[in-house]
Formats: structure tokens, C-alpha cells, sequence
């Protein structure tokens, strides 16, 4: 599901910096203080069921282990610490905490449920044991990362159970939290049980079925729904599943229905869970 390379592909640089700088800050007092070796032990649960429904879905730890494998402070994300000050503009982080980061490597112990499985509140998803200053280090990505591909595996898998057993496409990319927040929704809605996504990019990287048809701006840019569905089937009619709800959903799903009969004619398929029984033409619509 997670190719190795999956995070260097998409950003090329360093993520140590994917964290709150509170955590940083606690990192450097508990090296100043001598603290940084004792032994810290995080535990990701939640409270409360999303949506009011009756569990969630775990998800996210591929990518997590991809971060925590891949995690280095780089000379670039060293220099830029060393320009932040706190009161009087004094240096936030001292030179010798910024050597330290320089050769920080994760090295704790991660225990987690697999990607997929049921949870439930105040069950741990993933427990993170070592070093404190690493715990304190690694929580903010941890929880970014994690939490919100759990939501998304949660919905789709709610969606995927209402729907019965037929195949559930997630086309969320237009609508999704940016470039990263659809990658990972549509990696998490493919674990959550969706059989395809529209998303090329996370196909490429995921290899996620990839799917998809036209929009309502292929409809409007013809005179008539039906002279549009005619022109898709001709042009696609090896990949014609007819979006109906462009102007009126229920003529939509009639005129479709007449184009699937007439591909089926031609020896092709309207897409679709299954195939178009017999359709007698309409009064008025074209031959």
C-alpha cells in the first residue's frame, strides 16, 4: 500500500519539522536538564466515536512508519531553529541542542493495531515507547498523521456498509484539505473498504484502482443531456458510466438508461454494478 519512497517522492526534503514547536521547546529542556535518555511511553487513543456511530477504523501507520523511518533534522531545518529567539531576543535552542538534533535518530519501540481494524474509545491505536525527548518529538506528526486517515477510513467504511456490498468509488481530490490531505484520504478510503479512487496520483503511488468518467461540464458544454450521453457513449464506450444528475436526476437516469440498452446493442456495457435489463424507447427521444 505505502512504497518506501512515498513521502520523499511527494515532498523531496525533511519532515522533522512536521511538529509543534512546543515539542522542540520541551525537547531542549529536557536535554539542558539531563532528561532526554529517560524513558517516556505515548499512548494515541480517542474519545469518543466519529459521527456518532459505533466505531472507527485504524489507519495511517504506514505512513507513520515511512516518517519515523525516514526522519532526519537536515542542515537546512538546523539553521532556521537557530534563527528563532524567545524574551529579549535571545537564541530559543542552544547550539549544542541543535548538534544533538543533528544526529537524532527515532529509535523507540512502536506497537500499533494494523491498518483496517475496528477501534473503539480509549483503546491505544498505537503505543510509542523510548527515549522522552523522542516521544515528545514525534507526537505532533504521530497525531497528524494518524488521526486523520482513522476519520477518513471511518467514513468510508460507514459508506461502504450502507451501501450493501456494491462498490463504493471515493472522488474526493476537487474537494479535498490540499494536495496531501488527498493522498491520504484516498489511500485511508481505500483501506476503509472503497474499491477505486478518481485520483491518478494516489493510484500511481498507492496503486489504488483508479476510475472515473465525465462532469457535469462535458453535459453543459452540448445542447441536450441526451445529445451529451450519446456523444460520451460514441466517444467512451468502453468507459461510459453516465453521470445523471446535471439538470433533473430521474430524466437523467431514463436517458441513460436508453444509451445503456444502445450500447448493449453494439455489444458494449453501460458501467454499472450490473447489466441494463430491456428499454423501450421513449416517445420523442432519438433513434
Amino acid at each position: 500500500m505505502s512504497p518506501a519512497s512515498t513521502l520523499a517522492s511527494l515532498y523531496g526534503h525533511s519532515l522533522a519539522l512536521l511538529t509543534d514547536l512546543y515539542q522542540l521547546t520541551m525537547a531542549a529542556a529536557a536535554w539542558r536538564l539531563g532528561r532526554h535518555e529517560h524513558e517516556g511511553v505515548f499512548h494515541l487513543t480517542f474519545r469518543s466515536n466519529p459521527f456518532e456511530g459505533g466505531y472507527a477504523v485504524a489507519c495511517g501507520l504506514g505512513m507513520l512508519v515511512e516518517h519515523l523511518e525516514g526522519l532526519r533534522f537536515e542542515a537546512e531545518d538546523l539553521a532556521y531553529l537557530g534563527t528563532l529567539t524567545g524574551t529579549g531576543d535571545r537564541p530559543l535552542f542552544e547550539p549544542g541542542f541543535l548538534e544533538f538534533l543533528a544526529g537524532f535518530r527515532p529509535e523507540v519501540d512502536l506497537d500499533a493495531v494494523p491498518e483496517g481494524t475496528v477501534v473503539f474509545p480509549h483503546e491505544p491505536l498505537l503505543r510509542v515507547r523510548g527515549p522522552l525527548i523522542a516521544g515528545q518529538i514525534l507526537e505532533t506528526a504521530i497525531l497528524n498523521i494518524v488521526n486523520f486517515q482513522t476519520l477518513l477510513a471511518t467514513k468510508a467504511a460507514r459508506i461502504c456498509e450502507a451501501a450493501g456490498g456494491a462498490p463504493v468509488l471515493e472522488f474526493g481530490l476537487r474537494r479535498a484539505q490540499g494536495i496531501d490531505g488527498s493522498l491520504t484520504a484516498s489511500r485511508a478510503a481505500y483501506i476503509g473498504g472503497c474499491t477505486h479512487t478518481s485520483n491518478v496520483l494516489a493510484g500511481k503511488l498507492f496503486g489504488i484502482p483508479v476510475a472515473g468518467t465525465h462532469a457535469h461540464s462535458w453535459v453543459m458544454s452540448f445542447d441536450g443531456e441526451m445529445e451529451a450521453f450519446e456523444a460520451w457513449a460514441e466517444a467512451m464506450p468502453h468507459n461510459c458510466t453516465l453521470l445523471v444528475d446535471t439538470y433533473d436526476t430521474l430524466e437523467g437516469v431514463r436517458q441513460a438508461a436508453y444509451v445503456g440498452r444502445r450500447l448493449a446493442a453494439r455489444g458494449e456495457r453501460l458501467g454499472g454494478p450490473a447489466p441494463l435489463p430491456p428499454l423501450a424507447r421513449p416517445p420523442g427521444w432519438p433513434r
